[in-house]
């Protein structure tokens, strides 16, 4: 049976287990050894990152042919339109092409821990939440997403992997599960 740790990626951490620049590695919170990421989660960040030691479920959870999907609140700049929550779920055009469709929709603002640092505020321009389940994983996908119809993201939490959620963790916290 495979193992997988969930663990609540901290912002400002690679998701990574070494760096020779001395950044915070995922090796600060997760000292299981035969482990490894099952996908990437930036370093500006936040959030659920699955960890396995299974070569098999690593590529299913990794694999965009599997089509499992990715839940993302994104703090954003601004308010969004039906017209941009439209165009973030039909799919946008990128420099690297066409995103494939994706489900987006206006979110009440989670429960969330405080960022540190934390997001910066502009006094004349509202903020407003946004959740997007994408089903391929492209470098930096949703803030180009968000960028792309007129509202670039602030702050970004990974809450789910197909059927894993973030739950109750907290930055640095993870548990093991058997699948």
């Amino acid at each position: 049976m495979a193992r997988l740790i969930l663990l609540n990626k901290p912002f400002d951490m690679l998701s990574q287990f070494t760096d020779d620049e001395g950044r915070p590695t995922l090796a600060n919170c997760v000292d299981v050894p035969g482990f490894y990421p099952a996908g990437r989660l930036d370093r500006d960040s936040e959030g659920l990152l699955l960890l396995t030691d299974d070569g098999r479920l690593q590529q299913k959870i990794s694999d965009p042919q599997h089509k499992m999907g990715k839940v993302y609140w994104a703090q954003v700049e601004g308010i969004a339109s039906d017209e941009a929550l439209i165009r973030l779920a039909e799919g946008v055009l990128l420099n690297d092409g066409m995103t494939r469709p994706a489900n987006a929709r206006r979110l009440a603002e989670p429960a969330l821990w405080p960022r540190t640092p934390p997001i910066r505020e502009r006094r004349n321009i509202p903020t407003s939440w946004l959740e997007i389940t994408l089903f391929e994983g492209r470098n930096r996908q949703v803030r180009r997403m968000t960028a792309a119809v007129g509202l670039p993201t602030l702050r970004l939490v990974r809450a789910a992997v197909g059927p894993w959620a973030l739950g109750a963790l907290q930055p640095g916290d993870w548990t093991m599960v058997e699948v």
